[in-house]
């Protein structure tokens, strides 16, 4: 069976929404034969990374960059994982007040460092999320695992 891990920080309500519905659309009926492991980024292992074949990530914007957190995640799971992971599928999702850009180009420069492959448009969301902005987190968690099914 195959695995999505999905790694997160969400520290607040919006973070929280945007979660549940990346983990819902993950989730649905009718992905097959994916395995939906869920890790909050300080508890997340280079083992849970390796043990993965594709990932989610979720990261507040904090200060125009990726939270402590998911920077911490990178930061122990990089070079244990840079050789064997190579090629692996992977979206995100990010959420700010106010830009987002910065945590979106550290997402990109690090996970190009790791050769991880983008399969899916990240979702970004810069206040309160709206009912669009859960859909396409819904949509997202679906997409990044029906990659993952058989056949």
């Amino acid at each position: 069976m195959a695995r999505l891990l999905i790694v997160h920080h969400t520290p607040s309500p919006g973070m929280q929404a945007m979660f549940e519905k990346v983990v819902e659309g993950a989730t649905t009926d009718e992905i097959e034969g994916v395995e939906v492991v869920r890790r909050a980024a300080l508890s997340a292992t280079a083992s849970d990374v390796l043990g993965a074949d594709g990932y989610l990530l979720g990261t507040p914007a904090n200060l125009g960059y990726i939270s402590g957190a998911l920077k911490h995640f990178f930061d122990t799971i990089y070079y244990p994982c840079l050789d064997s992971t190579a090629g692996r599928p992977f979206g995100y999702y990010v959420h700010g007040n106010e830009g987002v850009e910065g945590a979106q180009r550290a997402i990109r420069s690090i996970t190009t460092g790791l050769s991880w492959q983008q399969v899916a448009e990240p979702v970004t969301v810069l206040g309160a999320p709206e009912k669009s902005d859960l859909a396409s987190c819904w949509e997202l968690g679906a997409t990044v695992a029906a990659g993952l099914m058989d056949g």
